[in-house]
Parts: structure tokens; C-alpha cells; sequence
């Protein structure tokens, strides 16, 4: 029997979206190539932050110097070298993430981009989104990385108050968050930003009033999640020592998550994906070819990618050290790994991730992938529970759903 409980994936970041349509009723047929459902899309990591934030699980590293013309040449080896493996494909959508990429210098992101279009021919509607830190945000630079070809940034604000703000090792202000906020919206159409949730002391009435104050900020899309405690980082280190109080029982946590889709409903930024919200055809095209199990090539410090080969789709996962990475490819490639995904565990991922979203997944799709279609009674179980629903063309998470999706996965996938 499945329980709600607060350990939902609904915390989670994806990392490194096609189209901006309105989201279909139904999900797409299954094309000659799986990864053409889901599109093409390029993830470029700059590894580097000023101060690692002590709840962060990503590759990040902090480091005074910084040589950007070598950082520079080890990208476009790297866009060289993969163009080389998928050419031809139409990219819709280039992400750089981190670490803090409104730390890269505006010269190496419009290089990139310059060398990404002669490579690759390029949707008309290309998105390009680069991540940023208030701290690291400046009016010219801003400008610069505009001019360079960057049509959307997504702003790490993560709590509207200085007090959350120095407990979750952020090392700007809200005044700072404002301003690089407003700058953000001069430069460009498309602006989203973070906030954490289910933070220490945290309590539902506050959460309530802060997503309101946040909304009322919004351009078109925001990213809300529940802080996790991830192993090896500072905060699970703290975690485990017994040093880090003021967290959320699973029932606030539940009630937060609950309280912010209603919220954002209200406003016209209805769930798209369980985290993520945004107006109708705002929704994150690169995020989107993850959550659609596109393909995706991955390029810097520990980055992954997903790359269809003559049929068969690798994982791909790049050296994590900064280093190791940069020595790594300029003796050939930055891969650390690449190797084929079986069919069942590409139908396991396209699963896991298509649940995420709130047009689901096909299900002739998923069992061209796995071979075999998902168990009926299991469907009709987790139906009467009023955690999916079903048609011919779609399975979807409800919202019920979407809270305890890690066990309706282990309930569909599970022994």
C-alpha cells in the first residue's frame, strides 16, 4: 500500500525543451529514432561559484584564478568534437549551468554560441538560458551576454529574506536579488528564478506569503523547490551530526508543496513539472527535452548527456575535476564515461522522467523501449488510488500523484 510521505522527488533539480506549444493532451508518437519525441539539446558547465552553498550536490568549485581562454578552447574542442558524432540535428535549446555561469566571461559564452550555430542548424526559436547568482550580476554583462545570443536567464534567488538567505550560505541580499532581478528583466524577454522551500523554521504561513511576494516578481516561469539534504554535502554533514534543526516534519513539507500548487495555480503559473511552473508556453524547452527523454549532449566538469548512436542511446558523464577535465580533453575528450543504455533501463528513465511532467508519458512509447507494455493491474491499482490517470495516448501523475511519485515508480518498475 502506498502512504503519502514528504520524500517525494518534488525536491530535486535536473541538470544538464523543444517548442514552446501549449502542452498537448496527449503525448507523441513514437518516431524511427526514440530521441526525436523529445528533441535535441546541448548542456554546457562552468564548474566554478564564488562560495559553495552548503546544501549544494552539484560539481561546483571555488577558485580565484581562472584562465578563460583555456576554458574557452576546451569548449569549442569539445562542441567540435561532438558535432562531429550528431551532425545535422536541429538544437533546439542551450542551457549553461553550474557552478555559476554569470561567472563566465560574456566573450566565452557568445564564442560558444558562434561556434554552436555553425555546427548545428539551429530551431527558429532557439532557447538559450544561462544561469545566474544575484551576487554575480552585472548591467553590462547582462548586455554583453544578450548581444552574445543568451535569450533566457534563470536567477538563483532561493529565499526572499536576508535572514534564510545566510543560513543557506548564499552570499547575497535580497536588495541584491532585487536589483539583479530588475536588470535581468531589461535585458531579457524570458526570466525565472529559484526559491527553496520546507527551509529551517520555517512555517507554512511564511511559505505562503513569501511564494505571493515572489509571484508577484514573476515574468513567466519559477522554479520551487523543497530543500533536500543530499550526503556530502555541508548541510548533510551537519545533518548527521544532529546539528541541523528547525527542519520540516513530511507533513509540513507536504502541506508547503500542496500550498504551491494552489497558490500558483491562482496566478496563472500552473505545475508543468513537479517543481516547475510557468504560463502557458513559458515552460523550459531544454528542461523539457530531459523531462521528454530527449537527446542531450553534455559538455564540461562532470556533466552527463544522453546520445543516440546508429540507433543505440548512450549515457555519457564527463571528468567532475576542473582539471582532470581540461587535461582530459586536451589529450582527446573530457569523457569519463560512455556507455549504451539497454532498452529496459531506457524505459525505466523514460518512465521516471516522463511522470515528472504533467503530460506524462506515451505508453506505446514505453513499451516499444521496454518491450513489453506497463503491468495493467498495477495501472489499475495506482488509478483506484487517484494517483494516475490513464488513456489510450497518456499515463499521468496526478497532482495526489506527484507528491509520493518515487513509490508509484517503484509500484510500476518495481520487483
Amino acid at each position: 500500500m502506498i502512504r503519502p510521505s514528504a520524500k517525494w522527488i518534488a525536491g530535486k533539480r535536473t541538470r544538464s525543451a523543444i517548442v514552446p506549444t501549449p502542452l498537448a493532451s496527449s503525448c507523441r508518437v513514437v518516431l524511427a529514432e526514440d530521441w526525436q519525441n523529445g528533441g535535441f539539446g546541448l548542456y554546457i558547465h562552468w564548474p566554478f561559484c564564488e562560495a559553495k552553498c552548503p546544501y549544494c550536490d552539484f560539481n561546483s568549485h571555488v577558485s580565484r584564478q581562472i584562465n578563460q581562454a583555456h576554458w574557452q578552447a576546451a569548449y569549442l574542442k569539445e562542441l567540435d568534437r561532438y558535432a562531429e558524432l550528431v551532425p545535422d540535428r536541429v538544437l533546439n535549446s542551450v542551457f549553461f549551468g553550474g557552478g555559476t555561469p554569470s561567472l563566465m566571461a560574456p566573450e566565452t559564452v557568445a564564442a560558444i554560441l558562434e561556434r554552436v550555430r555553425k555546427l548545428w542548424p539551429a530551431a527558429n526559436d532557439l532557447e538559450v538560458t544561462l544561469e545566474a547568482n544575484p551576487g554575480s550580476v552585472e548591467a553590462g554583462r547582462f548586455q554583453a551576454y544578450a548581444q552574445g545570443g543568451v535569450s533566457r536567464v534563470s536567477m538563483g534567488v532561493q529565499a526572499l529574506n536576508d535572514t534564510d538567505l545566510r543560513r543557506l550560505g548564499r552570499i547575497h541580499t535580497i536588495e541584491e536579488a532585487r536589483q539583479a532581478f530588475d536588470i535581468a528583466r531589461k535585458n531579457f524577454d524570458r526570466v525565472s528564478f529559484d526559491l527553496i522551500y520546507a527551509r529551517q523554521d520555517q512555517t507554512l504561513a511564511a511559505w505562503r506569503n513569501e511564494l505571493s511576494e515572489a509571484l508577484t516578481m514573476a515574468v513567466d516561469h519559477l522554479s520551487l523547490y523543497q530543500l533536500t539534504i543530499e550526503p556530502g554535502t555541508a548541510f548533510g554533514d551537519r545533518y548527521d551530526r544532529g546539528k541541523l534543526r528547525g527542519l520540516p516534519e513530511e507533513d509540513l513539507a507536504a502541506d508547503m508543496y500542496e500550498a504551491t500548487q494552489e497558490i500558483c495555480d491562482t496566478a496563472g503559473l500552473g505545475a508543468y513539472e513537479v517543481s516547475n511552473h510557468a504560463k502557458l508556453g513559458a515552460e523550459s524547452r531544454h528542461n523539457l527535452i530531459y523531462w521528454r527523454y530527449g537527446d542531450y549532449v553534455g559538455i564540461g566538469p562532470g556533466a552527463h548527456g544522453r546520445v543516440t548512436l546508429n540507433g543505440q542511446r548512450y549515457a555519457t558523464e564527463a571528468w567532475s575535476n576542473p582539471d582532470r577535465w581540461l587535461r582530459a580533453v586536451a589529450e582527446g575528450d573530457g569523457e569519463k564515461r560512455n556507455e549504451a543504455i539497454l532498452p529496459t533501463d531506457q524505459a525505466g528513465e523514460y518512465l521516471m522522467m516522463g511522470l515528472r511532467v504533467r503530460e506524462g508519458i506515451d505508453p506505446d512509447r514505453y513499451a516499444k523501449l521496454a518491450g513489453k507494455p506497463l503491468p495493467q493491474d498495477r495501472l489499475y491499482y495506482l488509478q483506484d488510488l487517484g494517483l494516475i490517470e490513464t488513456n489510450a495516448n497518456a499515463i499521468r501523475a496526478t497532482q495526489k500523484g506527484r507528491i509520493v511519485l518515487n513509490s508509484v515508480l517503484v509500484e510500476l518498475i518495481g520487483d
